[in-house]
């Protein structure tokens, strides 16, 4: 259970992150923060499927599944973010 704890928040982070990494990119804090959680989750189940060693409960266990679950919420809020601006940019065409 502590594990998906981190996973989700590290994800909310990761999304917050990319926000403010790339303003133009932003989907607002709550947006950010949904799709960051989405990315947390699957970052974390793909990093621990990759590498079960992370699930030990350890120290190190616990920092990397931030690590891998904050980039997952990262890159799933970035790819959100553009395929939305994409997508807005037919409408008006």
């Amino acid at each position: 259970m502590e594990s998906l704890i981190i996973q989700l928040v590290s994800g909310a982070v990761g999304g917050n992150v990319a926000g403010q990494l790339f303003k133009q990119y932003s989907l607002g804090t709550l947006g950010n923060t949904i799709a960051g959680v989405v990315g947390g989750g699957l970052g974390g189940q793909l990093l621990a499927t990759l590498m079960p060693s992370l699930m030990n409960g350890e120290l190190a266990g616990y920092a990397g599944q931030a690590v891998g679950s904050g980039v997952g919420g990262l890159v799933v809020m970035f790819a959100v973010a553009v395929v939305k601006q994409m997508m807005a940019g037919r409408k008006t065409a």
